[in-house]
């Protein structure tokens, strides 16, 4: 049931009295998008602006929903329709599909966010036998009015009744090969009648019916196949990629058709107020002469730049500059614009904010600013964590010795390097086996859209910027590289021919650059991005040498520092990591795992102290452990001086100190079998059965490992105060953090708090020194969430462990599950997106919640934080944000993305996003 109580929106299911279900242009506006999808919503607006719209009206999303709920569409649309129908015809002075003078229209979709290619359009309906005749005396063109026919049939026949569309496209080859020429546009009117003749005839073959000749019929079967369009494979797998979510339904738009294929005076167009892939502003986007829109973003034919246009058609390329300008201003952002010019006349069939590259979204932020069309709050709104992670990957290392053997247009930038597939079968079959592939096409369509999610990069020989490719690849993030001619692509026989005869088959390594669109053979190194260098600190903003994008995004990150209420930690259980998190922006360490510092070397101590018969063997191994950890902690507190170090106490399953009990059986057995000594194998091995856990994540480990084991807590509460101790006689300012694992029930914290009291004291005793250390515990099983009331009598802090509670919540071992069955509840849509790597709000994130507020209402100053790696998830610092944490924790890399996402965290809250 929709939750949405306007009165024009409908209860799913059935037509209620009074909803209105058809707006006209004249009627909406951009705010509207929820009702009449994006397109619907901007069309309103620009013809509210008094830009060349040709009339038309949309149907909502709300009728959508009653369709696909019902099976059935609401009561009161096909009257709605009418009336709306009957208005624009009198407005246009003809009627749909009349034999004389025929109106005709496109049927589009239109959902709230963009999903390029992902559903369904029709042009020229109203078309029919008697009307093209009517057509072609109308416009004076027969060649025109045939080819708008065939059109019709053949994006009908796909995507109304279902036809496999290789069969039209198969008979237009054949024509073209037949006639000798190479493009469409040099066939004559009297073989496209043919073609008309052969499309209706598979139309009849293939779908069992012939093609519809009533204009209304096409109109109302191309409605249902919008609305039907929304929920079809390639849609959904779409909307799980970008996490849009499946209840919004699309609108649908019918527009008076305005016709880019009369000739050489006429064509169509896309444009940006900006360069989507850098950010420059200039004249950006592609044009085509004599032909119809989805000529240009199918990349079935090359375009000329737009730049051209103003040779082409002066007066026309004038008006659109100023239109652009316009548009750029209104919605104080890149503008991403469709356009169709006939016989001289241009209209403005499209206009949206425009998907761009992750440089492109940091330059345009701040080139808005710059020129006072938003404020630094709102240019936070402009960017987010995803664009600034890819763009801290590396690049290609431009001093290598590579073989270039092409050059195409750099439509989405990124190096990407992998095997060449041509399918998209192909491509998803290899990246599962653990394959980095290049899907390379000679233009890609929606039904590539798996391929292209599971490529590292894309590489087509035809198509532009705005061909389909390129828009879907920067909207996903994905390196792409379009139109690279020189590349003979041979999809059939798998492989490609470069320049110089040279072929490159499937399976053969190539490499592409999405920032200057070239291609090489094999593999490319890679070094550092920019980015990243600006990070680390070997990069200056505000240099003469400093790159371009380095500046935009220091001024976004000052940004979000300034704006942001979380504080951002990072994991690290060493002083390199520490130091290299520093460099990064972190403001102390919220998880230092201690085991990590037991493993290699010391491994053999830590089997001692675990095995030990006796209390002496025991106090041994502590006794040799202490120094080691103590100097560990040394070096962790030097290197985030004057910052909050969180060590966690020691919290390994047992099974990873100890040896493998396959191994150490057959070990023993082979010793037997040789009559060789093996006493102390024996006793180990009995030890290691006595010991051995069927599920050691959920057995003796954490806390329990430190009330079973006497003295290994106390041990490393020692090593801390002591180093503590040892850093401020040397003038450091150490805030040291001890934090207890796993705790199921305040009695176990109470317990290990009480020695630990004791430690800590005696060392301030014999040091002389007053520490400050305080202590807390890890909230990351159920139990303990809903005990945090009580358990915050002990605490100081809590740290919740996301990644243990998700899998005691969930019952998954992450381990086995994300590689058993992940893959199956995500393609079911189970899962929108891995609980591992977004927080599961309603489930773990009510556990947080929860314990967040019984837990500060027990000590009002505990300190809040999580460490799991849902703290550098850009999602999840949104929900911490909300719930009052006071920090995240995450690994040095993500310490970036999380302050910008805590900036944005607190930006939203106050209000500010106006998107």
């Amino acid at each position: 049931m929709s939750e949405n109580k306007d009165p024009h929106v409908a209860e799913h299911g059935k037509s209620v009295e009074g909803v209105k279900f058809v707006y006209d242009f004249t009627e909406g506006n951009k705010d509207l998008k929820d009702l009449l999808g994006g397109k619907g919503a901007n069309l309103a607006e620009m013809t509210n602006l008094g830009l060349p719209v040709p009339p038309g009206f949309t149907i909502t999303t709300e009728a959508c929903k009653v369709y696909l709920d019902s099976g059935e569409e609401p009561a009161a649309l096909r009257d709605e329709v009418s009336a709306h129908l009957d208005a624009l015809e009198q407005r246009m002075g003809k009627k749909l599909g009349q034999a004389d003078d025929p109106l005709l229209v496109s049927v589009r979709s239109g959902a709230k966010f963009s999903m390029p290619g992902m559903m369904d359009t029709v042009l020229n309906i109203g078309l029919s036998d008697k009307s093209v005749q009517g057509l072609a005396k109308q416009a004076g063109d027969e060649r025109f009015a045939w080819d708008s026919y065939r059109r019709l049939i053949q994006m009908f026949g796909k995507t109304v009744l279902g036809v496999d569309g290789e069969l039209f496209e198969d008979a237009l080859e054949k024509v073209k090969e037949t006639k000798k020429v190479t493009v469409d546009t040099e066939l004559e009117a009297a073989d496209l009648k043919k073609l008309v003749t052969k499309f209706k005839k598979i139309v009849k073959t293939e779908a069992g019916r012939d093609f519809p000749q009533d204009p209304r019929e096409q109109m109302d079967l191309a409605i249902h196949a919008v609305f039907d369009s929304w929920n079809t494979d390639r849609a959904k797998l779409y909307r799980r990629q970008e996490r849009i979510p499946h209840d919004l339904g699309t609108a649908v738009n019918v527009c008076s058709m305005v016709f880019g294929n009369l000739g050489p005076d006429s064509g169509t167009g896309v444009a940006f107020t900006r360069d989507p892939a850098s950010g420059h502003q200039g004249v950006y986007g592609d044009y085509l002469q004599n032909a119809q829109g989805e000529d240009v973003v199918a990349g079935i034919r090359n375009t000329v730049p737009l730049a051209e246009l103003e040779r082409i058609d002066k007066k026309s390329y004038d008006q659109l500059m100023q239109i652009m300008e316009t548009l750029e201003n209104h919605y104080k952002d890149l503008c991403d614009i469709e356009f169709t010019i006939e016989r001289g006349v241009l209209w403005m069939l499209q206009t949206r904010v425009g998907k761009r590259t992750a440089g492109a979204a940091f330059r345009i932020a701040t080139q808005l600013v710059d020129q006072g069309l938003i404020d630094e709050a709102e240019a936070l709104t402009r960017v987010n964590g995803a664009q600034l992670a890819q763009l801290m990957f590396p690049r290609f290392d431009e001093s290598a010795k590579v073989e270039t053997v092409g050059r195409g247009i750099a439509a989405s930038p990124g190096a990407a390097v992998g095997k060449a597939v041509f399918d998209s079968y192909t491509a998803v079959k290899w990246s599962r086996s653990g394959e980095k592939v290049i899907l390379i096409r000679r233009e890609t369509n929606p039904d590539d859209l798996d391929g292209m999610i599971a490529a590292e990069g894309i590489l087509t020989s035809r198509g532009g910027k705005t061909s389909h490719a390129a828009v879907v690849a920067r909207g996903m993030g994905k390196t792409c590289v379009c139109g690279a001619e020189e590349l003979e692509v041979d999809t059939k026989r798998r492989r490609m021919t470069v320049p110089g005869g040279h072929i490159v088959e499937e399976g053969d390594v190539v490499s592409i650059d999405g920032s200057t669109g070239k291609v090489y053979l094999g593999e490319v190194p890679v070094v550092p991005s920019p980015v990243v260098e600006y990070f680390e600190g070997r990069m200056h903003a505000g240099a003469e040498d400093a790159d371009e994008l380095v500046e935009a995004v220091h001024r976004i990150m000052a940004f979000a520092d300034r704006k942001r209420r979380l504080r951002v930690r990072a994991n690290a259980d060493n002083a390199e990591d520490a130091l290299r998190a520093r460099r990064f922006g972190a403001q102390g360490i919220g998880l230092c795992r201690t085991e990590h510092m037991f493993l290699g070397d010391r491994r053999e101590l830590v089997e001692r102290l675990i095995l030990a018969d006796t209390q002496a063997e025991r106090e041994e191994s502590l006794k040799e452990l202490l120094p080691l950890q103590k100097q560990d902690f040394v070096q962790l507190f030097e290197s985030m001086d004057g910052l909050p170090v969180t060590v966690r106490l020691l919290d390994p399953p047992l099974h990873e100190f100890l040896p493998d009990i396959t191994e150490l059986s057959v070990r023993v057995a082979l010793a037997e079998s040789r009559q060789e000594p093996h006493e102390n194998e024996l006793r180990l091995l009995q030890a290691v059965h006595r010991l051995h856990e069927q599920n050691p994540m959920l057995g003796l480990r954490g806390v329990r490992l430190g009330l079973v084991i006497p003295g290994l807590f106390t041990m490393q509460v020692r090593a801390i105060a002591e180093a503590a101790a040892e850093r401020k006689a040397a003038k450091g300012d150490p805030r040291a953090e001890i934090m207890i694992p796993l705790v199921g029930t305040v009695q176990e914290l109470e317990i290990v708090r009480e020695e630990a009291d004791q430690v800590i004291a005696e060392v301030e005793a014999a040091s002389g020194t007053k520490l400050k250390l305080s202590i807390g515990t890890m909230i990351e099983l159920p139990r303990a969430a809903l005990t945090a009331g009580q358990i915050a009598e002990a605490a100081e802090f809590f740290s919740f462990g996301t990644n243990d509670l998700t899998q005691t919540v969930w019952g998954f071992s992450r381990d086995d599950v994300e590689a058993s069955f992940f893959t199956a509840y995500l393609e079911k849509g189970i899962f929108g997106v891995s609980p591992f790597e977004t927080i599961d709000k309603d489930g773990v994130g009510s556990l947080v919640k929860l314990a967040a507020e019984a837990g500060r209402e027990t000590r009002p100053d505990l300190k809040l934080g999580v460490c799991g790696e849902h703290g550098g998830d850009p999602e999840s610092v949104h929900f911490f944000h909300e719930v009052g944490l006071d920090y995240v924790s995450c690994s040095p890399f993500r310490i970036p993305v999380a302050r910008l996402e805590a900036g944005r965290a607190a930006v939203q809250s106050q209000g500010s996003d106006h998107r």
